[in-house]
């Protein structure tokens, strides 16, 4: 069991976890980042480190992966405890203190910060004959590299925001790029869309909407896929070398319910300063949901503030005041 109480523990090292962690040093709270990632940043670097991100202020456009650097940069200089790979499996509630089990041991703190993105995530699979064999075998779900891509087939199933994004990044490098996907109704902001059918238009990306994967082919690697028309059942073949598959991701918060959390439709409930049904408990980010929540990552960023004060004001210090005032002229940052 580690000795040291914590006054804060953010449970998720992504973006919002790490703004979580800037702004419990900035009001002078020890803080503690527990993720079950090996590396911090969350989603962003594990899955999607390439893509551009458009909506966070004062960028406009910042690849995730430079994101994160800066996210941590901004974290890191008050000297948080980082854990990594290190899972929560249950919180114990004791005198004027929590302790997070974890396998590798019992981490103590007075307060808790859930911000664990949409809990453990597991890729949703698509259900055709070779998908299960062929997994990291010329199926992925995700570019860390676009190198790897280079001179490749590349077909990619989907229709948000992740599958368009890969599209366009990868149409460039990659040696040919189909998409399919199974309506002609997109889920991806307006303008990626219209960037697609710019290059759907210029001969840059094949295109197959109405259709589905039916089976994935290969011997030690996918080489083929077989699509059908969901109008027609009309069946044609494809050569792949890599199919991405970008169907999303099914939350997992089996674990955070085993604390005691409440939960609804697979998100965190909180009220309008983020607490928990559980007192001392808070939560921010896409895990969370109330009356008018946006999943973006500015919002993240809001959510995390209004959390951290609060839990200062009623469980380290009772004299804090909930607004800061500005950092400029805060001391902590003239040292």
């Amino acid at each position: 069991m580690a000795d040291e109480i914590h006054d804060i523990t953010v449970i998720g090292g992504g973006p919002t976890g790490l703004f979580a962690a800037f702004y419990a040093g900035m009001r002078g709270m020890s803080c503690r980042i527990v993720d079950s990632l090996p590396a911090l940043g969350g989603q962003l670097a594990a899955l999607y480190p390439e893509k551009y991100i458009f909506d966070v202020g004062g960028f406009p456009k910042v690849r995730a992966k430079d994101l994160t650097v800066n996210l941590i940069d901004q974290a890191m200089q008050f000297d948080p405890d980082v854990v990594l790979d290190e899972q929560v499996q249950d919180v114990e509630r004791g005198e004027g203190r929590f302790e997070l089990h974890c396998p590798g041991g019992t981490y103590l703190t007075k307060t808790i910060v859930i911000a664990g993105g949409k809990g453990a995530f597991e890729p949703m699979p698509l259900k055709c004959p070779g998908y299960e064999e062929m997994i990291h075998h010329g199926i992925e779900y995700s570019v860390t590299d676009p190198e790897a891509f280079r001179g490749k087939r590349v077909v990619v199933v989907g229709g948000g925001d992740s599958a368009l994004d890969f599209v366009l990044m990868l149409k460039d490098v990659a040696g040919s790029m189909t998409l399919v996907h199974r309506h002609e109704r997109w889920r991806a902001h307006e303008a990626t869309v219209q960037r697609l059918n710019e290059a759907v238009a210029g001969g840059e990306i094949k295109l197959h909407t109405f259709h589905e994967v039916r089976k994935i082919m290969g011997e030690s690697f996918v080489d083929r896929l077989t699509i059908y028309d969901n109008r027609t059942d009309e069946e044609s073949a494809l050569e792949c070398d890599v199919l991405l598959s970008c169907l999303g991701f099914k939350p997992d918060l089996s674990s955070v319910k085993k604390w005691g959390i409440e939960v609804a439709k697979n998100r965190v409930t909180v009220d309008q300063v983020m607490r928990t049904n559980i007192e001392g408990i808070y939560a921010a980010g896409d895990i969370v949901q109330y009356q008018g929540k946006l999943d973006l990552i500015v919002s993240g960023f809001h959510e995390a503030a209004i959390a951290v004060n609060h839990a200062l004001l009623h469980y380290v210090d009772p004299s804090a005041r909930v607004n800061p005032g500005h950092s400029t002229s805060m001391k902590v940052f003239n040292k």
